[in-house]
């Protein structure tokens, strides 16, 4: 393909032509030029009198406005051939930087470093300016980041839709130890890379009631509804890697319609005067409301049916061309439900068909059918959402509606086929009966999809065997497992150059498409001079890392130590209490004297985590995690020889330099609870050897990269099971293992709380008499393997090896080969060349 593409097709449509766009930059000279003028135009100032911000803006958009002739052509192209497109539907983005990311895709990097230089400018300052966007949380949306990315690579035509939130998840600081979470307010200096177009905005309604009404002697039903809000689209252009194509993410803000009332505002009651807005606003304030209050969960709801609906109109007003055929949707789109979060579009959609475009139900639900698909991102039961009836026939009350007739229906066809068995309808229905009356949008989406992915072997198998057995056996054929992947090019080319380039220098530069040409790497293991330039890759990226600590958190990471890294979602089942337990039993047997703190391996353990504003019991872990930290850190009895780090707010950003430095990946979730995991696949890929269970893909890296590269332990998904059928009693497990008993006590004792044996009470209690995710069961099967790990990393050069071979035989990893699954699977949509 070639490196500019005009923005205009040599005979366009009137209605596609589009107007000239600027010959975008493609040497240093020109680069200057535009950098400058947009300096001057668009800043309104001088170099000599811009801010810091104002270059790093002024950088970003003459990098912008290098993609947006490709964009602008690749949205004509894509409305004129009318191929079949991907509309991927996600709550959350977590992208990351994005200076980068599109330097590296565009080429650009050596022009864009020279040409600031030639202004007298370092890029280096500019780039550690640029806020990461608020937009996800963690493995879910990092994951969606990925896919777009691979989509666009592989010039497959698609839209991500989603949510501007205004401050996101929230920006995580410690008190004392403690979580206390702030806005992450990344838009105070605005966003170079988004586009808004008001003039688009989709009106969303909520509220109100249904009625049915004759026409033509049939009867129809209408919502009448109670209220609404405006939906305003922000576009963000997604870069394809050296291929010219870019496509589009498009995220959704909530405005009021009726923003402000003058005659309010005048009679001095300004509050009320400007209610309407800050109602409406709520909707894309901030990522995942806390939901434990019914306020929370409306608007949840809220937010969720806002994007959906907004999205669906957006895509058949303007994706299609005018007059287009309805029944033939199949053949043109596919939306991809990214978990339970956008599945009320299911009734959406269906609403649109019947209610507005006057199809029949039979017809709609038909195409419906073959619109969606949804991948399944959980094995915990209270992880796959359910609303309650009276909330959603309280807020969108012709949805409940579609909602009860799909039921009826699915129903119906169960028992034609399986007869009244009334324990298999209840258990197949839609609406749940109790605790309260409510609907199970999984099963929800699983009845309207074309097909269902779990995101691993494991996952897979257990989500037809063991979530959704009843559905499996009725609908053989519809599941499917789609392994997820990472993006090479943000977690190998631009979070680790160093192996990047010694991968370039060994392979050749056709890897960054193509990661199964790692496999190349085998050889070069047994290569002594390979093996030490790697060692030094690495040694490299640690000083970065603990410059970067040092500076952000005011870490000293001591050197020659193990970086063993924990860094994902807080949760009870991926278990960061059984790291804390190792790393209390390393340190008691150093205190207590039966190890000497001279004979113990170095090692820097390194937390990040957020846990949800209303989960108490991780917010007490990460408390802990910090206590513990303070205790062993300044203990002269331990020598340094164990540090714990936990800096805050772990984002993309940090995940960037904590990865390419780590040495051990932890990924020591309780088998069958972790649907995949993408966090492990990016520490092998980046030469960290796992310590993990067999959970989630750590089942395929370990098949795929060996035993004897895998540090394995604790029991397999049926031992779990069998353990919990014959009744787990974790105390009997503390009373049998003295080392465990030992770490137990010293928590229980005060020795990490300034003496109150009060504050971690809880979570001792936890441990000791429910321990639901079994972290007593497996802790001596962890120690064990520890001790393994200690054993293999005093063999430098051995563990350099197996570091080697995890990331040659780790290419099956990349979100690349996880799109193409999609496309022959599930999607059918091949790329537009």
């Amino acid at each position: 393909m070639p490196d500019q593409i005009s923005p205009v097709s040599s005979k366009p449509s009137h209605a596609l032509a589009l107007a000239p766009v600027p010959t975008p930059p493609s040497t240093v000279d020109g680069f200057v030029k535009q950098f400058l003028e947009n300096l001057n135009l668009e800043r309104g100032v001088t170099l000599s009198t811009a801010s810091p911000n104002d270059r790093y803006i002024a950088l970003a958009t003459t990098v912008r406005d290098f993609l947006v002739a490709r964009w602008l052509e690749d949205i004509r192209r894509q409305k004129e051939a009318q191929a079949k497109g991907v509309c991927y539907l996600s709550a959350e983005y977590l992208l990351g930087r994005q200076l980068d990311n599109n330097l590296l895709a565009t080429r650009l990097t050596d022009i864009a470093t020279e040409a600031l230089a030639a202004c007298g400018i370092d890029i280096d300052e500019l780039r550690a300016l640029e806020v990461e966007p608020g937009l996800g949380n963690g493995g879910l949306g990092r994951l969606a980041a990925c896919f777009i990315d691979s989509l666009a690579t592989m010039s497959v035509p698609s839209i991500g839709y989603g949510i501007r939130y205004e401050y996101g998840i929230f920006r995580q600081t410690f008190v004392d130890g403690q979580q206390v979470e702030q806005p992450d307010a990344w838009l105070t200096l605005g966003s170079p890379w988004e586009f808004a177009h008001p003039e688009a905005a989709q009106t969303i309604s909520f509220g109100g009631y249904t009625e049915t009404f004759d026409e033509g002697g049939v009867t129809r039903s209408r919502w009448v509804p109670g209220w609404n809000v405006q939906a305003v689209p922000y576009n963000y252009m997604v870069s394809g890697y050296h291929n010219g194509r870019v496509n589009t993410l498009r995220l959704w803000r909530a405005v009021a319609t009726d923003a402000f009332d003058l005659r309010i505002f005048n009679s001095g009651d300004y509050e009320k005067a400007v209610r309407a807005q800050t109602y409406a606003e709520n909707i894309s304030k901030v990522l995942y409301p806390e939901d434990s209050t019914p306020q929370g969960k409306e608007l949840r709801l809220q937010q969720q049916y806002f994007f959906v609906a907004a999205s669906i109109r957006d895509f058949l007003d303007h994706m299609l061309t005018p007059g287009f055929d309805l029944s033939k949707l199949p053949d043109r789109v596919i939306f991809q439900l990214n978990d339970t979060h956008p599945v009320i579009a299911v009734p959406e959609f269906m609403r649109v068909l019947v209610d507005e475009e006057h199809m029949e139900w039979d017809a709609a639900w038909e195409i419906t059918q073959q619109c969606f698909a949804y991948t399944c991102h959980t094995l915990l039961p209270e992880a796959l959402e359910v609303w309650s009836v009276e909330l959603l026939g309280r807020l969108l009350p012709r949805h409940l509606e579609i909602i009860y007739r799909i039921n009826d229906e699915f129903l119906a066809a169960v028992r034609e086929r399986f007869g009244d068995d009334e324990m298999r309808i209840r258990n197949m229905s839609i609406i749940a009966e109790s605790p309260e009356r409510s609907v199970r949008m999984a099963y929800l989406a699983t009845v309207a999809g074309a097909k269902v992915n779990g995101v691993a072997e494991l996952h897979s198998q257990l989500l037809r065997e063991k979530v959704l057995p009843d559905f499996d056996e009725f609908y053989p054929g519809k599941f499917t497992n789609v392994t997820n992947g990472v993006t090479p090019r943000r977690f190998l080319r631009l979070a680790n150059p160093g192996l990047a380039g010694l991968i370039t220098d060994a392979l050749g530069a056709g890897w960054t498409v193509d990661l199964e040409r790692l496999r190349g790497l085998e050889s070069f293991a047994e290569d002594p001079e390979f093996r030490a330039r790697f060692a030094e890759v690495k040694a490299a990226n640690k000083r970065v890392l603990s410059d970067v600590l040092r500076a952000r958190d005011g870490f000293e990471v001591s050197d020659g130590h193990m970086l063993d890294v924990m860094v994902k979602r807080l949760h009870e089942y991926k278990r960061q209490m059984l790291k804390v337990l190792h790393i209390v039993t390393s340190y008691e047997r150093i205190v207590s004297g039966r190890v000497r703190a001279e004979d113990v391996q170095g090692r820097a353990f390194i937390f990040g985590a957020k846990a949800a504003p209303g989960y108490v019991m991780a917010k007490r872990i990460i408390h802990l995690i910090n206590a513990v930290g303070e205790v062993v850190n300044n203990d002269p009895r331990v020598e340094g020889r164990l540090q714990v780090l936990f800096p805050p707010n772990y984002n993309v950003t940090l995940a960037e330099r904590v990865i390419p430095a780590a040495d051990l990946s932890e990924q020591i979730s309780l088998a069958g609870k972790e649907a995949s995991g993408t966090g492990n696949m990016k520490f092998a890929l980046n030469g960290a050897l796992t310590i993990g269970t067999d959970d989630g893909a750590n089942v395929e890296i370990r098949e795929l990269v060996g035993d004897d590269n895998f540090f394995l332990f604790g029991m397999t998904e049926p031992e779990v099971e069998e353990l919990w059928t014959r009744g787990y009693k974790p105390a009997e497990f503390y009373q049998q293992d003295e080392d465990l008993r030992r770490a137990i006590d010293l928590i229980a004792s005060g020795a990490f709380s300034n003496g109150d044996r009060t504050v971690f009470e809880p979570i001792v209690s936890n441990l000791l008499y429910d321990d639901r995710f079994m972290v007593l069961a497996d802790y001596a099967s962890y120690i064990r393997a520890q001790d393994r790990v200690d054993a293999a990393y005093a063999d430098q050069d051995a563990w350099t090896k197996a570091a080697i071979l995890n990331i040659a035989r780790c290419g099956f990893f990349s979100s690349d080969r996880s799109i193409r699954d999609y496309i022959d699977r599930i999607w059918h949509t091949p790329p537009m060349l």
